[in-house]
């Protein structure tokens, strides 16, 4: 006995139901799994991406294999590919809200938050001095 297939089973659905398989397809493909399969689609190497962050090769592959990483690192490896990084956020009843400078931080801002978590952990105030 000779197995179906998959062409000819899609085929056989009604056409709602083909169209939302072929939808949900499309954005499979749409979707990577690791940096170093969006590098791979990118169509570069990780010495030239090495290059580009000034980094040595090895970095790039500690990089792909990171779990967790600074935004700015993320960029920095999304530009070196020749992408842009977009940060979306998607809260309940709103539309998508993209975030356009994450990390803009007044110099007044970042000395009180540096000198409050010092202070958590016990370390003399961090002093700052006008210019």
């Amino acid at each position: 006995m000779m197995g179906r297939d998959l062409n000819d089973v899609i085929a056989a659905l009604p056409e709602e139901r083909r169209t939302h398989v072929e939808a949900r397809a499309l954005e499979l493909k749409e979707q990577v799994e690791s940096l170093s399969e969006l590098r791979r689609l990118a169509g570069k190497a990780q010495a030239e991406i090495a290059s580009a962050l000034n980094v040595k090769q090895p970095s790039v592959s500690k990089i792909e294999k990171q779990a967790d990483m600074y935004l700015s690192t993320l960029r920095s490896y999304v530009e070196a590919i020749g992408g842009e990084l977009d940060l979306i956020v998607r809260l309940p009843s709103r539309a998508p809200l993209r975030i356009e400078h994450l990390g803009d931080v007044d110099p007044d801002i970042a000395a009180t938050s540096s000198r409050m978590a010092a202070r958590r952990r016990g370390k003399p105030k961090a002093r700052t001095h006008a210019a």
